[in-house]
């Protein structure tokens, strides 16, 4: 079985020291509300679009189909103004529930609903008929495993799609939205099938490019002692987002990445003995615990949903992740080496204009459409999937340590920048300045 230890099918993109300097030096981009339309008509609107296949479960308001589709569609902010450059050619729909809009889109927008992945890849034609593909295996009615995990059809997508890639003899970029599997067996196929064939592949929430709600200077090759993340919510819908989230910060720690090589979920007085010992920090939980907003309890022991995500990387870091059932959000806490405080931040989720955060990971699939290179690597998103999984089936073990050897995976992190450092407005394929 071949190693995930390879950069991505076509490569990350990395920031040069140069284009560092530039962002550091740039105005930043204010926020969706900020458009200006001449400068607009300047940059991105005047690249000539790129087309995409749509591949979604279903498609209803507020899904992940309409906050990342519906932007191409109408805009980023989905008013109708200034959007990517990106128009969708069609669109294959799974399940179509009572509120579905799909149809209603399609009539007002004029793109076709095909009733199989390759038909929508080729437009009812002889060949790959789209520069790029968006598979969205998120919401719907599909089951769920004994593990807890939500048996969205994320591989039967890929494998579809990478199908009719081989049978016409085309490769485009795919970005799978969330991580792929969801089950880990699934997820590595879905990774080697991509190596294979040389598709650019990736995959990811906007965890990663999305909203802080304090920005922290953390740059790449940081000495970075230690790191404390909290989560919340379902163990496998948010455990996925508060580790893409932990691996986005820890991932620039000195020699970064080589992988994990054991994963252990804990909970009750197992949990919170790893914090008295002293083998997770108390400090830099209560620090990551203080800037989220709390539900019910303040008080951390007494939340009966509390569990953790307890793992070790190849390189002696030791991963520390809680998901709480008394807080609502995601956040992570550093400790920086000759630093007397930690660094503190959270994940700052916006509903308004219409997910906002969901414009800037469309932004970065932007990118690799057009430029046919992934724009981070899509082994981070392996990773924490790999993570993910383990910690679930510890969870159904009573909570044995796994070692892990398959997530030895090792790539070069890319130093892209959360929002709203990107410039929405920019043109896909230039640098960032």
């Amino acid at each position: 079985m071949p190693s995930p230890s390879s950069a991505s099918p076509a490569g990350p993109f990395v920031l040069s020291r140069r284009d560092c300097l530039k962002l550091a030096t740039a105005p930043l981009f204010a926020g969706l509300h900020a458009f200006d339309p001449a400068r607009a008509a300047a940059s991105a609107d005047d690249v000539p679009k790129k087309s995409v296949a749509g591949v979604v479960t279903h498609y209803i308001e507020k899904s992940h189909a309409d906050v990342i589709i519906g932007k191409i569609l109408e805009g980023w902010q989905q008013d109708g103004g200034s959007g990517p450059a990106l128009k969708l050619a069609s669109l294959y729909v799974d399940q179509f529930p009572d509120r579905d809009l799909a149809r209603t889109l399609s009539r007002k927008h004029g793109f076709p609903i095909f009733d199989s992945i390759e038909k929508a890849l080729t437009l009812g034609g002889d060949h790959i008929a789209v520069d790029g593909v968006l598979s969205i295996g998120e919401h719907g009615d599909y089951p769920f495993n004994e593990l807890g995990q939500h048996l969205y059809p994320r591989r039967r997508f890929f494998s579809e799609i990478a199908g009719a890639f081989e049978k016409y003899g085309r490769v485009v970029p795919v970005f799978n939205d969330k991580h792929p599997g969801p089950v880990w067996a699934d997820a590595l196929w879905m990774y080697e099938r991509a190596l294979a064939l040389k598709v650019p592949f990736m995959a990811g929430s906007s965890m990663p490019v999305g909203y802080r709600t304090k920005a922290i200077d953390v740059p790449m090759g940081s000495d970075i002692e230690a790191a404390v993340g909290i989560g919340y919510d379902g163990l496998d819908v948010y455990g996925f987002h508060a580790l893409e989230f932990y691996q986005y910060h820890v991932e620039r720690r000195r020699g970064a990445e080589r992988g994990v090589k054991s994963v252990q979920f804990l909970s009750g007085p197992a949990m919170w003995e790893m914090v008295d010992s002293g083998q997770i920090s108390k400090t830099l939980l209560e620090s990551a615990f203080t800037i989220l907003p709390k539900i019910g309890s303040r008080e951390l022991r007494r939340d009966d949903k509390a569990g953790l995500f307890l793992f070790e990387y190849l390189d002696g870091f030791r991963g520390a992740l809680f998901m709480l059932g008394c807080v609502e959000g995601t956040s992570i806490a550093l400790q920086m080496k000759d630093q007397p405080q930690p660094l503190v931040t959270a994940f700052d989720e916006r509903s308004e204009p219409r997910y906002p955060h969901f414009a800037y990971l469309l932004k970065a699939i932007e990118r690799m459409i057009h430029t046919g290179r992934p724009t981070y690597p899509v082994e981070r998103t392996l990773l924490t999937t790999g993570i993910l999984d383990r910690a679930l089936n510890s969870r159904f073990q009573n909570s044995r340590s796994l070692t892990t050897p398959e997530l030895a995976i090792s790539y070069r992190p890319a130093d892209y920048p959360p929002a709203p450092q990107i410039n929405l407005l920019s043109r896909p394929d230039e640098s960032i300045q």
